[in-house]
């Protein structure tokens, strides 16, 4: 079964094909593939590269695949293509792209697979079971590469030293005849080596590779990094490794790096041993910058390094296992993104004091799981009362856009809170005319034990995007454990829990921290209204928990930034028949626009972008004299923002004629995992665990009112409200169980900071 490839280039008359030799596609030739690939081309091997970059390929189809070790350089004919070119089915494909482009690789290699091909997966990080699912696991070969080179110029790799290649079946299953069939191929690379334990070594390069990135940070050579910062790396190890010990994987060692020093508990005298034997070895390479480094100071492209290491922070959620420091990595290598001068060796040193640092805990004898059960028990024997609060509130319509509907509510609300909590300490209404006023309630501490007096900011929004109107076809519904209806998702239900939340400690007479309630009318609409006052509030707060909703359960520790514009263009109107060279059409030049606007899209890098709304022209047979797009678009990181903005006022017009004018702005800005958003996080997980449960995290797009808080600097707890589904939708719901399990949460961590 051999690939199907494009004819030769007449500038390789020299290629001799054996064709008894198996065929192999190689996608994505950069340093992983394109060393593999010349391997097997100078073997024999029938190769065929695909490569989005035009002018790596023509490079090769130019000279050959060429590779350059030690001031030589060698060339291997192979067969180079662009994805749009290739034409034929798949067999076996060697897949190297950046981690971040699998999917999007799949979208093109899964309609062309052959029933009996497979995919091997030769990138970093964990690849294989989105593999899976695209293509099936029997079409699916796990791999483990560590191969250190670099792609210099377009078709040009450089070779740097010796490497580890393992292959494997998926799962652990044992050796199978295809594998050990590729293993004797790439040995044409070197000592590549077939093993039923890959996920041994990817996880044992997860930790390894942690220092690497970590190592990008600064402008230095990785051995002197490493060696000067031993503390923070031994940490970041060590987080990941705790999380592959509760998973039960047995670690593998491979070149000069050896796992076991670096787990938790690990012998500080073996562990030192280890760093002499790691930087002495890296000092011998080629390459003494990581290619993170290369994305970020000469590519000048977003790393892959967040992908890497999705699957590590969810298992370490799932787990209650802190990721502090790698969190701190992966924030930094987003921060460096297009300011690459920013780099400093000063990064390096904040990751030792946060790694001499104590973990997190809860203080000791102070809040025990006999009194986390007594609150969710409390909660538990009320869940009826809690459950008919969320009726009555969710009866009060509340439209963002409808003032007279918000001020009922309001109005509802605050006799609520009286009957719930009794009269607050001090009470204020900012009145903001259009929309819903702010309500802000501030309630004392009792029984605190905190240095830290400051109040805890309870956020939340009572407007809904559900128009008036909508309860007279969809009202408030309970069938068992599941409630439906207009806003109890997003997010009636968290100012429900919020309020008994606080009522269960009252009850119980557990210690609680100065609080503060504020509840905004225009969230929905962007908090264009409150957004200052909001800011205001979390200057002078100790840290805001914001009752928006769960995320399938997870808390959300990082949201994107939100920017909302408006591309305007004014042409000139003509009659379109009698004279239509006469005018110039805005509604073409939009057209021209709303293309570059698209080409600003960065999934990889987690930026959207939709122009949802478009509207010109006055009639069919007139030049459109004026014309709108609106547009949202969604970053996860500082620099994709600025980014974004550059190229948007950058905009100019295709048509000389026309006039374009882009206006509106960055509505809420990003959402990061702050080490101040870590430790809370990693206090609820540890509330939770009380509780008998796991609190997962998330990162997610939509924005929150904790946008402007965490920019402020104020660390935020967000979607600790409602557990369920279906925000702005019709099957919008959450659940009894949810409102008391989520509320003994909020609970329990209220207590736990009257007491650290």
């Amino acid at each position: 079964m051999n690939d199907t490839t494009l004819p030769m280039s007449d500038t390789h008359p020299m290629h001799e094909t054996h064709p008894e030799k198996p065929g192999y596609t190689v996608v994505g030739a950069g340093a992983i593939g394109g060393t593999l690939a010349f391997a097997l081309a100078r073997a024999g091997h029938p190769v065929t590269i695909v490569d989005a970059d035009h002018t790596h390929v023509d490079a090769i189809r130019t000279h050959g695949l060429v590779v350059t070790r030690g001031g030589t350089r060698e060339s291997a004919p192979v067969t180079a293509t662009t994805p749009d070119e290739f034409d034929g089915p798949l067999g076996r494909v060697l897949l190297a792209v950046k981690a971040q482009a699998t999917g999007t690789a799949l979208d093109w290699i899964a309609p062309r697979l052959a029933p009996d091909g497979y995919v091997v997966s030769l990138q970093n990080g964990f690849n294989e079971p989105l593999i899976a699912h695209r293509v099936g696991a029997a079409r699916t070969v796990a791999a483990f590469v560590n191969i250190f080179a670099d792609v210099i110029e377009p078709g040009v790799i450089q070779d740097g030293g010796a490497g580890a290649l393992v292959i494997g079946e998926p799962d652990g299953a044992p050796v199978s005849p295809r594998v050990r069939d590729l293993v004797a191929d790439l040995r044409s690379w070197g000592p590549a080596v077939a093993s039923d334990n890959v996920e041994g070594f990817l996880w044992a390069k997860a930790g390894f590779g942690a220092m690497l990135a970590a190592t990008a940070l600064a402008d230095a050579p990785m051995a002197d990094l490493i060696d000067r910062h031993r503390p923070a790396m031994a940490a970041l190890t060590g987080e990941i490794f705790a999380v592959s010990d509760r998973l039960g994987v047995t670690l593998e060692a491979f070149d000069a790096f050896e796992p076991h020093a670096f787990r938790p508990g690990a012998d500080p005298a073996a562990r030192s041993a280890a760093f002499d034997r790691l930087t002495a070895w890296l000092r011998t390479q080629t390459k003494d910058r990581s290619g993170i480094w290369r994305d970020l100071a000469v590519r000048h492209r977003p790393v892959e390094a967040p992908t890497h290491y999705t699957d590590v922070f969810h298992h370490a959620a799932r787990e209650g296992l802190p990721t502090t420091l790698l969190r701190t990595v992966v924030g930094g290598l987003r921060q460096l993104e297009g300011a690459a001068h920013e780099m400093s060796e000063s990064r390096l040193a904040e990751l030792d004091r946060l790694a001499r640092a104590p973990a997190p805990s809860l203080p000791p004898n102070s809040l025990d799981s006999a009194r986390a059960e007594a609150v969710r028990q409390w909660l538990d024997a009320h869940r009826e009362d809690m459950a008919a609060d969320l009726a009555a509130y969710t009866s009060q319509g509340s439209a963002s856009d409808d003032p007279d509907a918000l001020d009922t509510c309001l109005g509802w609300l605050r006799g609520w809170l009286d009957r719930r909590l009794g009269e607050p300490d001090a009470e204020k209404t900012l009145a903001r005319g259009e929309t819903g006023d702010i309500l802000v309630r501030r309630y004392s501490a009792r029984d605190t034990t905190t240095q830290d007096d400051r109040p805890v900011l309870l956020l939340g929004h009572y407007d809904t995007v559900w128009p008036t109107g909508t309860l007279d076809s969809w009202p408030f519904q309970r069938d068992g454990d599941r409630i439906s209806g207009p806003g109890v998702f997003d997010m009636k239900a968290g100012l429900v829990q919020a309020v008994w939340a606080l009522s269960a400690l009252d009850a119980l007479g557990l210690p609680r921290p100065a609080c503060t309630v504020m509840l905004n009318g225009d969230e929905e609409t962007g908090s264009l209204a409150s957004q200052d006052a909001i800011v205001e509030e979390a200057r002078d707060s100790r840290l805001a928990m914001v009752f928006e909703a769960a995320a399938d359960g997870a808390i959300k520790t990082a949201r994107k930034g939100v920017g909302l514009f408006t591309v305007t263009v004014t042409g000139s109107e003509a009659h379109a028949g009698l004279d239509p060279t006469a005018g110039a059409s805005a509604v073409d030049e939009l057209a021209h626009q709303i293309l570059r606007l698209a080409d600003l899209r960065s999934p990889d890098a987690g930026t959207s972008l939709n122009v949802g709304v478009v509207a010109g022209g006055t009639r069919a047979n007139v030049t459109a004299g004026h014309a709108v797009a609106r547009v949202d678009v969604r970053v996860a990181t500082a620099a994709e923002q600025r980014r974004v903005g550059a190229a948007l006022a950058a905009l100019r017009p295709v048509d000389p004629r026309t006039r374009l004018a882009v206006t509106g702005g960055w509505n809420r800005p990003v959402f990061e995992r702050t080490e101040g958003v870590a430790a809370l996080a990693a206090l609820a997980r540890r509330c939770a665990a009380l509780l008998g449960h796991d609190l997962p995290e998330a990162s997610v797009g939509g924005a929150s009112d904790g946008n402007f808080v965490v920019a402020e600097g104020t660390p935020v707890l967000d979607g600790i409200g409602a557990v369920g589904s279906g925000a702005h939708a019709r099957s919008e719901n959450t659940s009894v169980s949810g409102m008391v399990t989520r509320a003994a949460l909020a609970a329990t961590v209220l207590a736990a900071l009257a007491l650290e």
